[in-house]
């Protein structure tokens, strides 16, 4: 990596009027237009860059040189681990599923403030990692690409030359699995709104020691195609998974770890009814949503609230002894500590192709990433697979 890090420090060059935004010092005002597109030109190839790392053909270091044209020296010390271990996930994935085969990568500024001498700027990365499909595979089904929305906070210093240099990038991993070009693990210790979920008025029995769902492939496995005779419109439950992974719906609101609320209203879109009122909704055996957080029951946007709603208490759905039995809006959860205490994570089936399976969820919002990729990349999870 010697050659990508010492390449990695380098300034580009002074666009017209680059001086023309500096401001008292204190002061914040927003980036001129011109200097807009510079962060987000330099974020856009360090973005990319960084999501080849995953993918089957490395790029050459002076493509990486070229592309990461403005990156200070601590942020390349940085970059220099990181990119090994991206490199190393390139690896996993591909002895997991056959790995991605190319990357594309587009950038959203959502606010670029600067004080003259720094600038905060946000953006939203939207990312698509090709899997290894030929044009035949998707055309009889395979999803073409897994991809992602992660923001970020980006920090840039000014330059002596007066250009822009990016000196730190702060991911918005969330509590989910973590982005496929992310080496940071799933953020399960975030402060919890108590309005959101929390213990039961009705404490549950245990989960039993290893009761997660096993994950290893059985021989001449199939994907179960059963479902129960419960009514529930599947396909719908996929559609709607399919048009609001990214795209939320505004008859909803977004929680700070909206996994399990978003699973609600799939479920919802497919048929399941409400039950309960307000007054028991800390209750594991209710599930409804409502105007107000605190009209709303902890079973609707809570993991673990959900488990037992699902499971126990409305036997709407039931547990697979095998994740690989999940078929097409079957849900997945996900106890990353893997000490059988609290699920941290829900995600829907949203894909099957010739022995794979595609799951689709929020926080981070993504759509259509391998089971496979993430097996190998939580070995230590606890798994809990539904029949819906």
């Amino acid at each position: 990596m010697a050659v990508v890090a010492g390449a990695l420090v380098a300034g580009t060059v002074a666009p017209a009027g680059a001086q023309s935004n500096v401001s008292p010092p204190g002061a914040r005002a927003a980036l001129s237009a011109g200097e807009t597109a510079e962060v987000k030109q330099i974020a856009a190839a360090y973005l990319q860059t960084r999501a080849e790392m995953v993918t089957t053909t490395v790029p050459a270091s002076a493509r990486t040189a070229r592309a990461l044209n403005a990156v200070s020296a601590p942020l390349a010390n940085r970059l220099s681990s990181e990119f090994d271990e991206l490199r190393q996930k390139a690896v996993l994935y591909r002895n997991a599923d056959g790995g991605y085969s190319r990357a594309e990568v587009a950038v959203k500024v959502t606010e670029a403030l600067t004080d003259g001498t720094t600038a905060t700027v946000k953006i939203d990365e939207s990312t698509r990692l090709y899997h290894d499909f030929t044009a035949a595979e998707i055309a009889e089904g395979a999803p073409e690409y897994e991809e992602f929305v992660l923001p970020h906070t980006l920090t840039y210093h000014r330059a002596a030359d007066g250009s822009w240099v990016l000196a730190s990038d702060v991911a918005h991993t969330g509590s989910g699995p973590a982005p496929s070009t992310q080496v940071a693990a799933p953020d399960t210790a975030a402060p919890v709104d108590p309005d959101d979920w929390g213990p039961p008025e009705e404490p549950e029995l245990p989960r039993e020691a290893g009761a997660g769902s096993g994950t290893a492939k059985p021989a001449g496995w199939g994907v179960e195609v059963f479902k129960p005779a419960a009514g529930y419109d599947y396909n719908k439950m996929v559609a709607y998974a399919n048009k609001h992974w990214k795209n939320y719906n505004g008859d909803y609101r977004k929680y700070g770890n909206d996994c399990t609320n978003f699973i609600s209203q799939v479920m919802r879109a497919g048929g399941w009814g409400e039950t309960g009122s307000v007054i028991n909704r800390k209750k594991n055996k209710v599930w409804f949503y409502g105007s107000f957080k605190w009209t709303t029951s902890y079973t609707w946007a809570g993991a673990e609230n959900w488990y037992w709603f699902g499971i126990k208490h409305s036997k709407r759905t039931r547990s697979l002894g095998n994740v690989w039995d999940m078929g097409r809006a079957d849900v997945l959860q996900i106890d990353f500590d893997g000490n059988n205490k609290i699920i941290d994570h829900t995600m829907v089936v949203t894909k099957l192709h010739r022995g794979n399976i595609y799951l689709t969820y929020h926080t981070n919002d993504t759509h259509n990433k391998s089971l496979a990729k993430i097996l190998a990349e939580n070995p230590r999870a606890n798994y809990y697979a539904h029949r819906t």
